[in-house]
Parts: structure tokens; sequence; C-alpha cells
């Protein structure tokens, strides 16, 4: 019988080896290179091994009550959420450093205690005395929560397994050390089991496990990709430390939408909601100037309103700069080759600046008719009209694609004040009370039409 043969694995990235080596050709690390034991037996009668038991099964028509969920009182969250907590769930969370993860987790601790349910909070990164400082100056320290300061994996589990509480928030996953492993805490090898373990006991005992984890400098949650497929929900907090907004985005949920936002604006006494992230990314906007369009967005199921900036200035370089903030910069480029190639208008020798006030990051591809409209106003220093709202996808072909959920776009647009609106011919809306709406088939009638060009 041939035997299973040896494999080996980096500590670091995960990459798997067919044999030991001193540097890990996936990640370039030196000494991370560590040996697997294989399974010693196969699972099943015929190759040796016991039996296992059998599986119950069930039809796909079978009847189950829907999974019990609590509100934590802050609406952001909930929405995020789902709809809110779901029991035995698990969440993972990431976001840059001070960004504001531990505030949030610490708030949101608090007001599920005062809901009633038994909440712990676990920090692997500060000692007790330091959360304590930031619940005071939160005025949280009247919350029933059951605060704590411990990496060791095994007494983390001892205690939960004793107090049998409803929900646990662990600060954070990548400070979780297992005896079990032999490596330092943060390695691949410790974050797969610790997260393996939390999440087992989330399933096994109705306890709802929040973790927190690092990012990378590409803004990926650190560590193996299979922590992200182990959980039920994945979080990202976003935004910028010069901003006060802050974007709680779910990017997987298994209990709701993804893609679903939460606003929330940094104070001096912690996160407070934005109940109308509209009006507040659009608040400092005054007379029109060239290089600005409003874009009426879709965040999960919110209308979002958001001001997309452009500069286009000459340029002294070889190579103009093409600088994007909050956009994707592959479709940037996109959008300003099929203006060049499709509406004769050149951007050659041209820097070009593209940003989204506020500090807010568009990914869908409804945003490429209002960035468009953002550069084609900053070239020709002419200043769109205030109460105009933009939306659309560009093809190649320099044709207009309607997009989804365009009457709630514009629902919200008319409800912040504006009167017309521009959207590609297909768009299946009439336009909200009071709102003239332009439906054009292509880009060249666009820039014609708006600018003159083309």
């Amino acid at each position: 019988m041939a035997k299973n043969a040896p494999s080996f694995r980096c500590s670091d990235c995960g990459a798997l080896h067919s044999k030991w080596s001193g540097r890990c050709d996936a990640c370039g690390q030196w000494n991370t290179i560590v040996e697997e034991s294989p399974l010693s037996k196969t699972p099943g009668s015929g190759m040796g091994g016991a039996k296992g038991k059998l599986i119950q099964l069930s039809a796909l028509d079978t009847q189950e009550a829907a999974p019990k969920r609590a509100l934590a009182g802050m609406p952001e969250l909930d929405r995020v959420l789902g709809g809110g907590l779901v029991q035995a769930s698990a969440i993972l969370v990431g976001g840059d450093p001070g960004i504001g993860k531990s505030t949030l987790l610490l708030q949101a601790t608090a007001a599920f205690a005062r809901k009633g349910l038994k909440t712990l909070y676990i920090s692997g990164e500060e000692a007790a005395s330091q959360v304590r400082m930031r619940a005071a100056r939160l005025g949280l320290t009247d919350a029933p929560v059951g605060l704590g300061a411990e990496t060791s994996l095994r007494d983390i589990l001892t205690t939960m397994e004793a107090e049998r509480p409803d929900l646990v928030v662990i600060d954070s996953i990548q400070t979780m050390w297992s005896d079990r492993v032999e490596s330092a805490p943060g390695s691949v090898s410790q974050l797969r089991a610790a997260a393996h373990e939390l999440v087992s006991f989330a399933k096994r005992r109705g306890t709802a496990v929040i973790l927190v984890g690092h990012v990378t400098k590409e803004g990926q949650i650190a560590g193996p990709r299979v922590i992200e497929h182990m959980v039920d929900t994945v979080l990202y907090f976003e935004g910028e430390r010069g901003h006060q907004f802050r974007i709680l985005r779910a990017v997987k949920n298994r209990f709701g939408p993804a893609s679903e936002i939460g606003v929330f604006e940094m104070t001096g006494t912690g996160l407070a909601e934005v109940a109308n992230p509209s009006a507040l990314f659009l608040s400092e906007r005054g007379q029109p100037n060239p290089g600005s369009a409003v874009f009426a967005g879709i965040e999960g199921t919110r209308p979002v309103l958001t001001e997309i900036q452009a500069l286009v200035a000459p340029s002294t370089l070889a190579s103009p700069r093409r600088t994007v903030v909050g956009l994707d910069s592959g479709r940037i480029s996109t959008i300003l080759a099929v203006l060049e190639s499709r509406c004769g208008i050149p951007f050659a020798g041209l820097d070009v600046f593209l940003n989204v006030a506020g500090g807010m990051k568009v990914i869908e591809p409804a945003a490429d008719l209002a960035a468009a409209a953002a550069l084609l106003s900053a070239r020709e220093d002419t200043a769109l009209p205030a109460d105009m709202v933009i939306f659309g996808e560009i093809s190649l072909s320099g044709a207009l694609r309607p997009v989804g959920q365009a009457e709630n776009r514009l629902k919200e647009a008319a409800k912040l004040g504006f009167s017309q609106a521009i959207a590609p011919a297909g768009t299946k809306a009439q336009g909200a009370t009071g709102m003239a709406l332009r439906k054009l088939g292509d880009l060249v009638t666009f820039t014609g039409e708006m600018f003159g060009a083309g």
C-alpha cells in the first residue's frame, strides 16, 4: 500500500511545497516552511479506517424557523448585519490600524449588553485598564460587559465554556495563541487553528463571535483566505484618517445582502451614526464649479449620492499623471480611452486627478458616466448644473448601458432637492415627482449636448 507523502507548508503565506527548502517561492520569506503530518488512515472500512456516522439528510423543502436575531439599537450596524446579530454566527471585521475598529466594537458590545445579551470583550492587544479608559471616554462604563485581556486560546475557550455568553468579541484574531500549534502568534497555522476553534464553539454553543482582523498594505485581511470562508459575515471598516467619515461595508453575509454599508462619523465621544449619508457627503458642496458631478449610486440596498471631483491640468512630464482616489483606476483609464477614441476628446499631455468627496469608495460601474462628466467639465472648464445627478455605465463602444434600481436613485436625488437627472437610454424609470429625466444613448450625444464637444 502506498504511503501518503509528507507535505510542507509555508507558515507565513500558507503555500504548499512538495519538499522542504529554506525560502518560500510564493512569498519569498526565509525559514518559514514546516512539515505537515499526513493523515495516517483514510476514513472508510475499505482502507483500514473506522466507519463514520451516517449524515442526517433532509429535503430542500424542509421548513425551518428563521435564525434568531438581536438588535443592537444602532440602525447602521443592524443594517450591515442584515437586520441584527444572528445567534451562533461568526463575524470577521477588518480595517486599517487606527481606523476605529475597537471603538466600534466596544460601542456595539455595550449596546447589545444593554439589550439583555450576555457579552464578553476579550482583548489580546490592550490591557484591561486601557479598554476601561476607552469605555470611560465613550460613556460605556455602566454597560454590563465582561472584560478580559488574554491571548491564550485554551484559557479563552475555557472561560467561554463556563460563562456561556450570547456574544463574544475577540480583538484580535492575530494575537490569539494555541498551545497545540508550534508557531508564533499571527502565523498562518495559528490563525487557522484559532479561527477554527472559535467558529466551532460559536456553532456548537449558539454564541455569536466577532473576530477583529488586521489588514495588509493591499487592504486585505491578513492571514489565509480560508478564515473568510469559515465565517458567516465579513465586514470591512473603511475610511481615511484625515476624514471624519467611516464606512462599515459587508463584503460577505450569509444572513443578509452583501455590499450593504453603514455610515459613521468619528467624534470626540466615539462613532456617531449617520442616518442620511447622501446629505453628509454633499454637505460641503457649494456653488457649482467645473470638475464636479453628483453621482446617484447604490450601496447594498441603500441609495447614496456622492460628489465626484476632477481636475485636468497641462502636464510638464513626459508621462502625464493619473491619480484616482475612491474609484477604480482601471475603469477611469478605460473611460479616458473611450473619450479619446470614440468622442475625439484627447487627454494626452494633461494631468488627470479624480476624487470622491468625503473619503467614500465607489465600486459600481454605474459611476462611469458621472466620472466622465466630471472629467469633461474640468477639461472644458464648464460647470454642470447644481441640481443635476448623473448615473450610467459606459461600454467600450461608447454606448451608455442602463443600471439597476434607477427608481431608488432618482427618489433619493429628489429628496435632496435635485430636479434633473441624466441616465442611459433604456432606463426603466420615469423619474420622481418634480424631476426631469433625460435619457441618452451614447457618450458622443452626452458630450455634444452638455459641452458642445465630440
